[in-house]
């Protein structure tokens, strides 16, 4: 008897015990449960709060308003510390408020993080390029056209191009500023403002032929636009190719009146066409009449100008250009001119000499004198 009632003494202190462990374990089942709810909802409303400033600081940052944008990000940070784009943000409103330095200490740890970012390698090179560090701005510029971007991954790589074309101007490397136009010019497509801003750079790179090629290529899209009418005036004109240059330039000038640049572009193209008597197809008689002009214009700068009258051409040492002048000056004239073809050249080799000497020694010429270095230009090693 005693020994069936410890029995069911101790069948019953078992049932307890495994209700009080099943009991037990509820609880610790709920309470887990629990505390993984309130530590989500704690870690949401972080989140929530760290991307409300993160909106903020993006806001204050596209607007300017650098320092207001720098206390958002940090405000972000501290809900969310470590996120990268709440740094990159920060950086870029340091870089704002030009705390460089601060700015690039997060830059550089966030590169060692993403190096192919292409954010970040464009705000890296933006830094060396202000530093005066080439070789580290053309690096990072160079990551930059080749990073990953989100959005428009085209435009995105043709605006870090074009950045680092800017900064190779600026230091005056056109020849590398023209292989990365090239670059840009062969995956930019047929987008004429693209063109147009590809063929302004050409032409402050001074590769005009190219410059003249992107213009057209916007103009059969925009035939009207005056800037790109300009530009290819302006392209054409450095390539003294002055006919194309006068057609453009007469269309620029009526598109944009006010453009006083093209204007005086236009008038010295004229000029030149007018004047220039070793063009193509010229009548006898007014190539005459041009050389005698041009002659006596030559003269006028002589007497303007001792420094270039008193130069003496290496090729005759006996007579400085005012004696060769007063010397050739009897037989410039028209009949002298039929008499002896040969005289044109005799006359215009002196003219060009006098030209090129008074642009060296006598300050600003007259638009004749401009459209005769031109011309001289045009024609030497004729």
């Amino acid at each position: 008897m005693r020994k069936r009632l410890a029995q069911m003494h101790v069948s019953r202190y078992l049932r307890h015990e495994v209700v009080t462990l099943i009991v037990l374990t509820g609880l610790t089942v709920v309470l887990f449960l629990a505390v993984t709810v309130v530590s989500r909802i704690f870690y949401a409303q972080q989140n929530a709060l760290a991307i409300r400033w993160s909106i903020r600081g993006n806001t204050d940052l596209n607007a300017g308003h650098y320092k207001d944008a720098d206390a958002e990000f940090r405000a972000a940070l501290r809900y969310s510390r470590g996120n990268f784009y709440y740094q990159l943000g920060l950086a870029q409103a340091l870089l704002g408020q030009h705390l460089t330095s601060e700015a690039y200490s997060y830059l550089i740890n966030l590169w060692s993080q993403k190096p192919e970012n292409g954010l970040v390698n464009l705000e890296l090179a933006r830094i060396a390029s202000g530093a005066g560090d080439t070789e580290q701005a053309l690096r990072y510029y160079h990551n930059a056209i080749y990073a990953n971007w989100s959005g428009d991954q085209q435009s995105q790589e043709r605006n870090a191009r074009l950045e680092l074309i800017g900064y190779l101007l600026r230091i005056k490397s056109r020849a590398q500023a023209q292989s990365e136009l090239i670059s840009l010019e062969a995956s930019s497509g047929d987008d004429p403002a693209v063109q147009a801003r590809i063929g302004a750079l050409f032409l402050e790179a001074e590769d005009y032929q190219h410059a003249l090629e992107a213009y057209r290529s916007s103009l059969k899209v925009r035939p009207h636009d005056a800037q790109a009418l300009a530009g290819a005036g302006a392209a054409a004109f450095e390539l003294g190719d002055y006919l194309v240059a006068q057609r453009y330039l007469e269309r620029a000038a009526a598109a944009a009146p006010n453009d006083a640049e093209s204007r005086g572009r236009l008038r010295l193209t004229e000029l030149v066409l007018q004047l220039d008597p070793f063009r193509p197809r010229i009548p006898v008689a007014q190539r005459n009449r041009n050389v005698i002009e041009l002659f006596g214009a030559a003269g006028q700068r002589i007497q303007s100008c001792p420094a270039a009258a008193s130069y003496v051409s290496p090729g005759n040492p006996q007579q400085d250009l005012a004696g060769a002048w007063e010397k050739l000056k009897p037989q410039i004239t028209e009949s002298g001119l039929r008499r002896d073809p040969d005289l044109v050249n005799t006359a215009m080799d002196l003219v060009f000499s006098v030209e090129r000497q008074a642009s060296e020694w006598c300050g600003t010429p007259t638009e004749t004198d401009s459209a005769l270095l031109l011309i001289a230009k045009l024609h030497e090693g004729n």
